[in-house]
């Protein structure tokens, strides 16, 4: 469903100008736009965000056929305007320093130093802006020795340990793997944007702004949480435990007559109520299994004996007796289950807003939910350039003459239907 806005954003009358591109910046800046921030995206005129092209699968038009729009790309682009301007050339570099002396925050993914060269970094536009809040995102940040690096998530993810905690162990067939998503770029996206906030709180205490260093791999390391506590704790490098959880059991799996199901006991409470459940209240009484660290500990003789009660019924049949009996159980959806699922069409995680190519499209909504200031969504992700006579009409007082002009010389780019008016008239 689409939602309307019902209240000014957190973030209203902010300016973001976004020189990110493929999903940690994107992330970053959707979340600050969902929030009510005025989105800049600066794109590459004739190629646009890289992610653009990733695909199949492309949005398909009216008619069925694939569109330039990928799944990608409009996975983290909404609540955004697209300007397309070469910061190849001097005129571009100019235009973004006078548009970032109007922004609030300017978010870049850039390559270490490959803004100073073009005068677009911190201490150059923090000369100009002294309230800029400059939030670089790289691979491995400023320093260190891997700074100058190119930083993708799947290898940060086996750079950063996750992919050696993913995965079923060697002696059950399986290997290091990576998760199904994007998590560490999502998840930097994410860090950058509550750091964004804590700075716009310091702006708002000092009036100064600062420049923020985030990267993917400090990000990913950072999530690693109870397993690097474990390790740091103990010495010991934890190994790959399939569907199972280093520190609770049972919590993972398990094989239905049908299909699989999870069982995610948490306590020793919900042990024995699984138990009676499934007629072997002896296993809670076992000293063997009765407390949790007992169970960890004899995980190898626990979970063969549950596999061997719970094959017994339905997937389905399980689900409705645990949940009864209040024990945290679930199926393992696909994502066509995900989003016909009750409780998520209730939540607004699928939304569907107005496209110029297909109509409508449909998107994962924000899990935010603010009572006095809501998410709002206000467009789809945008086409490329579609936005940027609006935007350097309004921020830098551009008329039509000089933007043909930029046009011409390949500098920006009008979009689509102005390159479609421009062949109508010739």
């Amino acid at each position: 469903m689409s939602q309307s806005p019902a209240a000014p954003g957190s973030l209203a009358g902010l300016v973001v100008l976004d020189l990110s591109r493929i999903l940690a910046g994107p992330t970053c800046t959707q979340i600050l736009g969902d929030l009510g921030a005025e989105v800049i995206k600066i794109e590459r005129p004739g190629r646009g965000d890289d992610t653009r092209g990733w695909g199949p699968p492309f949005l398909k038009d009216g008619d069925g056929n694939e569109t330039q729009e990928s799944a990608y790309y409009l996975s983290s682009n909404r609540n955004k305007a697209s300007v397309a301007i070469d910061l190849a050339s001097e005129e571009g570099q100019k235009m973004i320093r006078e548009l970032a002396v109007k922004a609030d925050i300017l978010v870049e993914n850039f390559k270490v130093g490959d803004l100073k060269r073009r005068g677009l970094d911190y201490e150059t536009l923090k000369a100009l802006n002294p309230r800029l809040i400059y939030c670089s995102v790289t691979g491995f940040g400023q320093t260190g020795p891997y700074s100058h690096r190119a930083g993708y998530d799947f290898l940060i993810q086996g750079m950063g340990g996750i992919m050696s905690l993913t995965g079923f162990p060697d002696d059950e067939g399986g290997t290091e793997t990576k998760c199904g998503v994007g998590i560490a770029d999502v998840m930097c996206g994410m860090y950058a944007a509550v750091s964004i906030l804590a700075a716009l709180n310091h702006r708002h205490e000092t009036g100064e702004g600062q420049h923020i260093d985030i990267s993917l791999l400090d990000a990913q390391v950072s999530w690693l949480i109870n397993q690097g506590v474990a390790y740091l704790v103990s010495g010991e490098v934890p190994g790959r435990l399939g569907n199972g959880h280093p520190t609770i059991v049972p919590y993972e799996t398990f094989p239905a007559a049908d299909q699989s199901f999870i069982i995610a006991v948490g306590n020793d409470s919900q042990f024995q109520k699984f138990c009676d459940v499934a007629g072997a209240p002896e296993l809670a009484s076992d000293p063997l299994f009765a407390k949790n660290a007992d169970r960890v500990r004899n995980r190898k003789q626990l979970i063969p004996l549950i596999r061997r009660l719970t094959i017994e019924k339905t997937a389905a049949e399980w689900i409705r007796r645990l949940e009864e009996a209040g024990v945290p159980c679930g199926p393992v959806n696909d994502l066509g289950q995900v989003f016909s699922d009750p409780q998520i069409v209730e939540r607004n995680m699928r939304i569907t807003l107005p496209h110029p190519l297909s109509d409508t499209v449909d998107l994962i909504g924000s899990p935010i939910n603010l009572e006095k200031t809501p998410v709002t969504y206000a467009k789809a992700p945008p086409l490329l350039g579609a936005d940027t006579e609006d935007v350097l009409t309004r921020h830098l007082g551009l008329d039509a003459s000089a933007l043909a002009d930029l046009a011409e010389k390949g500098i920006v780019d009008l979009g689509a239907d102005a390159r479609n008016e421009g062949n109508s008239d010739s």
